[in-house]
């Protein structure tokens, strides 16, 4: 194998977890999650060549993702919910699997509440650590979008599902 394709390759297998999860929580959907992951790493087989740091891949494919999903949501594609969100791999450690569904479940439940703009602000924020500024440029859209539709979301989550805020998921949130 090529070492170009090989590292493609590498790449590939030890990322998609990690983007697959990102994916789901920016469309709510696994198999759309699966198709923006495979649609976000198509772009990045074709510009592999021209990737200079390949250590950034990962980021570049990210970004890729956030710009696919971007340009699906204005398109207004019908959505849906099925599907469970990809678990993370644990490392045998002793794990409280009700509590865990039970967050899980709610935490769905009220994402689904949540316009596609407001989810994808939130999971840019919260779940990939992103600051506002790098969301905005992420999304395309201003800090001050970044920032209203991050409030009105969590406002949101909070009237829709309080018991989150137990979880500190909720409460406290700033950067």
């Amino acid at each position: 194998m090529e070492p170009l394709v090989s590292e493609f390759d590498s790449f590939v297998r030890s990322r998609s977890a990690a983007l697959l999860r990102s994916a789901y929580l920016l469309t709510g959907d696994q198999h759309l999650a699966e198709d923006l992951v495979q649609s976000a790493l198509a772009r990045t087989h074709r510009s592999w060549n021209r990737l200079h740091d390949r250590g950034n891949a990962e980021a570049y494919t990210r970004k890729i993702m956030y710009h696919l999903q971007v340009s699906w949501w204005r398109r207004r594609v019908a959505e849906s919910m099925p599907g469970d969100l990809p678990e993370p791999r644990r490392d045998g450690t002793s794990v409280d699997h009700a509590d865990q569904t039970t967050v899980r479940m709610t935490l769905r439940a009220a994402l689904l509440k949540l316009s596609v703009k407001q989810r994808a602000v939130l999971v840019l924020r919260f779940f990939e650590d992103c600051t506002e500024a790098e969301a905005a440029e992420l999304l395309g859209v201003t800090v001050g979008t970044i920032k209203s539709q991050t409030s009105k979301a969590l406002a949101k989550l909070r009237t829709v599902a309080p018991e989150l805020a137990e979880l500190y998921l909720l409460e406290g949130v700033s950067r």
